[in-house]
């Protein structure tokens, strides 16, 4: 009972009007008696968040919260590709020629998922990999690797569950939900850091708006549950580390360039 209470104030629900008032709760000096058992019932390190407990004055500050400095150590080699969340590497692999990736073994087109077709062009036949983030999870989101912001746009309207059941039930999961989708020009080609909104009250936070893009600096936040999906223009250039189901952190290795 008590998992499924704090999963719903964290992953909202299918509906809009209830997601609202949910939203509303967790954000409100209400919700912050929550935070101590969210904290214990999630296992989370406290000895990383930025502040003591009881200086967040919500569950959802709590749930948002940035990390001391140093928490997550950036692998720095300009060759290597890093994670850009703490989260569950759930899949990974090429993009096939017919622009289709696996998603909880169903396939996605990825000019659904891009919007149109000229900008999933660059990342046909290219890598991908899917991040899962579950409540216990550091919710902000960073650069994988260094270049210059060349595009960022906002895509979708409604937003569903990003978690089996909601997959499940609806096959265009991907294509459909809010998205903002940041694409980074990179000394080792293209890459896109597709942010999948959860639930119906969109809840992405871009923090950082400049064009000169940091490996490893945080740029975001997402509000609520979420979903990031990293694509990588240079399959063949790219060593990427076989990772499947494997936690991960900001700052993780995750694949490397080699030429």
């Amino acid at each position: 009972m008590k998992k499924h209470i704090f999963k719903t104030f964290v992953e909202l629900t299918g509906h809009p009007i209830s997601s609202s008032i949910i939203k509303n709760f967790t954000a409100s000096a209400i919700s912050k008696p929550l935070i101590k058992p969210f904290s214990s019932f999630y296992r989370i390190q406290q000895q990383e968040a930025e502040f003591p407990m009881n200086e967040y004055e919500s569950l959802n500050a709590f749930f948002t919260r940035s990390l001391k400095a140093g928490s997550r150590p950036i692998d720095n080699d300009p060759n290597t590709l890093i994670s850009p969340v703490d989260g569950v590497l759930s899949y990974s692999g090429p993009v096939n020629e017919q622009q289709q990736f696996v998603v909880k073994d169903k396939n996605y087109s990825i000019t659904d998922l891009f919007g149109d077709t000229s900008k999933a062009e660059p990342y046909q036949n290219g890598y991908y990999y899917l991040f899962y983030l579950s409540p216990q999870h550091y919710h902000h989101f960073h650069y994988p690797v260094s270049g210059k912001l060349v595009s960022r746009y906002a895509l979708g309207t409604t937003s569903y569950p990003v978690n089996d059941l909601g997959i499940r039930m609806k096959d265009e999961l991907f294509s459909s939900n809010y998205r903002i989708i940041s694409e980074l020009e990179t000394a080792c080609g293209r890459v896109a850091i597709v942010k999948v909104g959860a639930l119906n009250v969109n809840s992405i936070r871009i923090a950082d708006s400049s064009k000169d893009c940091v490996k490893g600096e945080d740029f975001g936040h997402f509000a609520f549950g979420s979903t990031v999906i990293l694509f990588i223009e240079n399959k063949n250039s790219l060593a990427p580390l076989n990772l499947p189901f494997t936690e991960v952190q900001v700052g993780d290795k995750i694949g490397e360039w080699q030429y």
